[in-house]
């Protein structure tokens, strides 16, 4: 049944692109993609960081090199060709999440398949407990970046007021991609661990602090093209998306400062970004605020979004055949690459 799915959007895509493609001395188009890189740990154990529990560190020195830098090479290749179908390049932004620093990215971009294009790093260290960040890749040549900062995110424990939970922070970017003033959020909220009800309000938490940053970015400009990204831990369909965000799955409900959620549309036609017990669900997202839904291709408009998932990311036999090809498995590295999809929407406007 997923297989027929797959082959039904492949073709409306394929159809779409057309009608592109026939304009295409008039249309420029452009990939913005997010990725769970899943436990991107160096081989050292840093004293200041809870490493230890990186799958990485169960391993002997020797492995430990084998195993990153397999993973550098998986990861990297991966980037490299999110959306470059379509577009002919790498995406011009790439969110990510499960970094330990700004060294394993480095290295990242140090790979055969990223080492000759022009990325540049957005990248704070975060207090999360398991040291865990997330970041910003951009090519240099598309997008200028103006500022950026990283925003706080304070839990703490419901039943004990004192005792805070610490998490990843939310990174805010601000430039011009093709001269165009962008924002980007880029998101790892806190997960299920204890089970989805008992930690629903640190999801909760984290949706309120993204809506402040987007409410403080249109209080500035009412017309401010946001786009949040991110594994969220929750699916489109929960309150924190759809309450406290108030993200809509359709166009045209979206008025100006609202959100629009093309991924949900995807989830109710059961596709999704991680697989756990034979049920998919679509925990990595990518929203946009209304200014980028105007039918005036003088500027950027989201043109489609999507899950970049080929087969090379999918275990290929055994009890969890069809699910993201995940890099770590009972203490060992499995020569996948990450327990979650990446995923993208395509930009596009008029050539000047």
């Amino acid at each position: 049944m997923r297989i027929v799915k797959h082959l039904c959007v492949l073709i409306g895509l394929l159809l779409s692109l057309n009608t592109f493609a026939q304009a295409e001395k008039n249309y420029k188009i452009t990939c913005i993609a997010f990725y769970n890189v899943e436990n991107l740990f160096d081989v050292k154990n840093d004293p200041k960081k809870y490493d230890e529990a990186s799958p990485i560190m169960e391993m002997s020195m020797e492995l430990r090199k084998k195993a990153y830098q397999n993973k550098l090479e998986n990861i990297s290749k991966v980037i490299a060709e999110i959306g470059k179908d379509v577009t002919k390049y790498s995406p011009a932004i790439i969110g990510l999440c499960e970094i330990e620093n700004r060294t394993v990215v480095e290295d990242l971009l140090n790979q055969p398949s990223l080492a000759k294009k022009p990325y540049k790093i957005v990248h704070f260290e975060s207090p999360d407990e398991r040291g865990i960040d997330v970041a910003l890749l951009y090519n240099k040549n598309i997008f200028k970046l103006i500022n950026s900062k990283s925003q706080e995110l304070v839990l703490f424990d419901e039943d004990d007021k004192k005792n805070r939970d610490y998490t990843r922070d939310q990174l805010v970017v601000s430039g011009l991609l093709d001269g165009e003033k962008m924002h980007f959020i880029i998101n790892h909220w806190p997960s299920r661990s204890g089970g989805e009800a008992a930690s629903r309000y640190k999801r909760e938490k984290a949706a309120q602090l993204n809506k402040k940053i987007i409410d403080s970015l249109q209080s500035k400009n009412p017309y401010a093209k946001i786009i949040s990204m991110g594994d969220l831990n929750d699916g489109p369909y929960n309150e924190s998306l759809k309450t406290i965000l108030n993200a809509k799955a359709n166009k045209k409900d979206v008025s100006l400062k609202g959100i629009y959620n093309p991924m949900e549309n995807l989830q109710k036609q059961g596709f999704g970004t991680i697989a756990y017990r034979d049920s998919w669900d679509l925990f990595d997202q990518i929203l946009l605020t209304e200014p980028f839904l105007s039918e005036d291709y003088s500027s950027y408009q989201i043109y489609k979004a999507g899950i970049f998932n080929p087969n090379y990311l999918t275990t290929p036999s055994g009890k969890y055949k069809g699910y993201p090809y995940r890099s770590f498995s009972n203490g060992s590295f499995s020569g996948g690459y990450s327990d979650h999809f990446p995923v993208y929407v395509y930009l596009v406007k008029e050539k000047e």
